[in-house]
């Protein structure tokens, strides 16, 4: 018999009809959680991501009635990877969430950790360094890393997460917290990365991923195949994991796997 922390963790997976649908769903759950955190003062720390679906869960929230309920100086705002370009490069993640998201709500800009990119004069390895000595800064449960209350993740077609992408030795790596990664197989060629403990110590892991070319990709995942070659098999909250796909990605799901009321 599976104990309740155990049943509680299990990777389940949250279906609505479309990308915008989805992104609603997501914004929704995602003040949820930010209320509930926050309510009584305790700060919370968030992973955010990129992509087409990182973006439009960052709008929706921003246009979501309850939006303005959050006290968002309790929030700090992170990247589970960031491309190593300059602050404003259209190829940013902070860039994008900054113009869905954080320009408009009341936040300390001292709660926003951006990823040093090149114009700031650091190299690549300076940035991943000094990215884990600013997730040092925020130690929690005995690691040199903050616990996200919340860590948004999204899904390549071939499985990678944040950049830890397959058969690459970044995905194995667990004595650091951030990384350099150059020859990426997506472009651009050079990142800074969250490591797998870093993701895997949030008491939230959601994955939120659309589209038919991701359906391989979750079917895997949710198979539990190896995480050296299917990085998404190798997210796992604390607390929960959410895979919240569109129907197209959720194709290949068995229907036993499918939460119908988180």
């Amino acid at each position: 018999m599976m104990s309740m922390q155990t049943a509680s963790a299990e990777r389940r997976v949250v279906v609505e009809a479309t990308p915008a649908a989805l992104a609603e769903r997501v914004a929704d759950r995602f003040l949820s959680r930010l209320r509930a955190r926050t309510r009584n003062g305790r700060v919370a720390h968030v992973a955010l991501t990129g992509g087409s679906m990182g973006g439009a869960v960052l709008r929706a929230t921003r246009e979501h009635p309850r939006a303005g309920e959050i006290d968002w100086s309790l929030v700090h705002f992170w990247w589970g990877d960031e491309r190593f370009v300059p602050r404003d490069h259209a190829d940013r993640n902070s860039l994008q969430s900054r113009e869905a998201l954080l320009d408009h709500i009341d936040i300390p800009a001292e709660n926003i950790h951006e990823v040093a990119g090149p114009d700031t004069g650091l190299s690549l390895d300076e940035s991943a360094a000094a990215y884990a000595a600013e997730l040092a800064r925020f130690g929690a449960r005995g690691n040199p890393w903050p616990s996200f209350a919340v860590c948004f993740l999204g899904v390549g077609p071939d499985g990678h997460i944040a950049s830890l992408f397959p058969d690459r030795p970044e995905v194995t790596v667990t004595d650091a917290a951030a990384l350099a990664v150059r020859d990426s197989p997506k472009p651009p060629p050079e990142r800074v990365t969250l490591t797998r403990p870093v993701l895997n110590s949030s008491k939230r892991v959601w994955l939120v991923l659309t589209g038919a070319d991701k359906a391989s990709a979750l079917g895997l995942a949710l198979a539990g195949a190896s995480y050296t070659s299917v990085p998404a098999a190798g997210a796992k909250g604390r607390k929960r994991t959410i895979f919240f796909v569109d129907e197209a990605a959720a194709a290949e799901v068995s229907s036993d796997l499918i939460d119908p009321a988180y």
